[in-house]
């Protein structure tokens, strides 16, 4: 089961990064109580900040339960690179991004990495 948290912070956590990246702080302060849920105005404000905080509530969750059950320097290991993967992955299926095939080589030695990790790699019991 901690694998499986683990998969599941990391999509938290990759969710987390885009958040950030569409985060526009200087726009805060036109923020209203008359224009925060509209659509053309607010949403775009306000959404990705909804997001930082609900990702990174949900990545903090699932990782802390995962690394009681498998050591932490493995736990976070893992979780960086499932992370690293997924948004590469969604770099490049939704906004478009060219990818290498240096980089997709790299990306399968971290794969390579993680199930070494996962088969052979000491567990917590």
């Amino acid at each position: 089961m901690a694998w499986l948290y683990l998969f599941i912070a990391a999509l938290f956590e990759s969710a987390w990064t885009f958040s950030l990246k569409f985060m526009r702080f200087g726009d805060l302060k036109t923020l209203r109580i008359t224009n925060f849920y509209k659509v053309a105005e607010g949403l775009p404000i306000l959404v990705p900040f909804v997001g930082y905080i609900l990702f990174g509530i949900g990545n903090i969750y699932f990782f802390s339960i995962a690394i009681k059950q498998v050591s932490t320097a493995t736990a976070y290991a893992v979780w960086t690179a499932i992370t690293l993967v997924l948004i590469k992955v969604a770099e490049v299926a939704i906004f478009k991004q060219k990818i290498s095939w240096l980089e997709v080589l790299f990306m399968l030695m971290i794969m390579a990495g993680i199930m070494g990790l996962k088969f052979y790699g000491t567990s917590m019991k």
